[in-house]
C-alpha cells in the first residue's frame, strides 16, 4: 500500500477525529485517487478549503496523490492574501452572497437584516442548493456535511453552532464581513432590496396607529412588505449590536469586570 502524510490547519480540524487533529498523520491507500476525493474520504468538505500544498507546491483538486506525498490543507484566510498561491478556483472563496440550507431559516433572516444577499426557501432540496450555488456564485451555508461534498459546489461553509445568533457571529467572524454590514437594506421576508417610498403609496397597507405616528417608509418591490422605524427597529438594532461583538470584545468586558 502507498502512504501519504496529511496535516489540516485551523478550523478544518473540526471535521477530523480527535487523534488526527492539529498534527501530521499517516494515511494509507491502495488505489489511484485525486486529492479532492482523498480529502473528502477523511471527512473534510472541499468548499471549506482555500489552499492545498503538496510537498510545498500549490495544487488543484484534480492532483493525483502519490506515495510519500506530504500534504498541507488550509481553510479560508481572512486577512492574508494568498491569491498568488491558490490553484483551487478562479475566484476567492469569500463572497458575501449566500444560499442558505433549509435547516437554517433563522440565520437567513438575520443575514438579510444585516444587509447580506441570502437566498432561502424551506423546501430547497440539496440539488437545488448546489445548482443555485454554482449558477449564481453563492456561498452555501449548511449544517449538512454531505451537501458540501457535491462536486459542483465551489463556495461553502459548514456552520458549527446550533444557536442562530451564534451562527451569525460565526459567519461574520469566519468570513470577516463586519465592514460589509448594511442593516435594514434588505427585506427579511424575501431578500429583496428595500427602496424609500412616499407615505401615500403605502397608506392603504398601514394600520391606523402606524399611519398616525410614522411618516418615513421603505418597501420591498418584490413582496411589497412595508418597513418603518417602529418599536421593532430598536429591538433589531440591539440584536445587530450583539451580532457585531467579536470575541475580543468579550475578552475586554471580562477583563474589565475582573479589575
Amino acid at each position: 500500500m502507498a502512504t501519504a502524510w496529511f496535516r489540516f490547519y485551523e478550523e478544518l480540524n473540526d471535521f477530523l477525529p480527535p487523534a488526527q487533529r492539529k498534527l501530521e498523520f499517516e494515511h494509507r491507500f491502495d488505489r489511484r485517487a485525486s486529492i479532492k476525493d482523498m480529502i473528502e474520504s477523511l471527512g473534510v468538505p472541499h468548499p471549506e478549503i482555500e489552499l492545498i500544498l503538496v510537498n510545498g507546491q500549490s495544487v488543484d483538486f484534480s492532483h493525483i496523490v502519490a506515495d510519500g506525498d506530504r500534504i498541507s490543507i488550509y481553510p479560508v484566510f481572512e486577512s492574508l492574501d494568498v491569491s498568488p498561491l491558490i490553484r483551487l478556483r478562479p475566484e476567492p472563496l469569500r463572497n458575501p452572497r449566500f444560499i442558505v440550507d433549509c435547516n437554517l431559516g433563522r440565520l437567513a433572516k438575520y443575514l438579510r437584516l444585516m444587509g447580506f444577499d441570502s437566498l432561502y426557501c424551506n423546501d430547497y432540496r440539496d440539488t437545488d442548493v448546489a445548482t443555485i450555488s454554482q449558477q449564481q456564485n453563492r456561498i452555501v451555508l449548511t449544517r449538512d456535511r454531505k451537501l458540501l461534498q457535491y462536486k459542483i459546489i465551489d463556495h461553502g461553509f459548514f456552520i458549527r453552532s446550533t444557536s442562530p445568533a451564534d451562527q451569525v457571529r460565526e459567519v461574520l467572524q469566519r468570513l470577516d464581513l463586519y465592514r460589509l454590514v448594511r442593516p435594514f437594506t434588505r427585506c427579511t421576508r424575501c431578500n429583496g432590496i428595500l427602496v424609500p417610498v412616499p407615505k401615500e403609496t403605502v397608506d392603504p397597507l398601514l394600520e391606523p396607529g402606524t399611519r398616525r405616528y410614522y411618516h418615513t417608509f421603505r418597501q420591498c418591490p418584490d413582496c411589497k412588505q412595508v418597513y418603518w422605524q417602529g418599536s421593532h427597529y430598536a429591538r433589531s438594532l440591539k440584536l445587530i449590536e450583539g451580532f457585531m461583538k467579536t470575541p475580543s470584545d468579550s475578552g475586554k468586558r471580562e477583563s474589565g469586570n475582573s479589575q
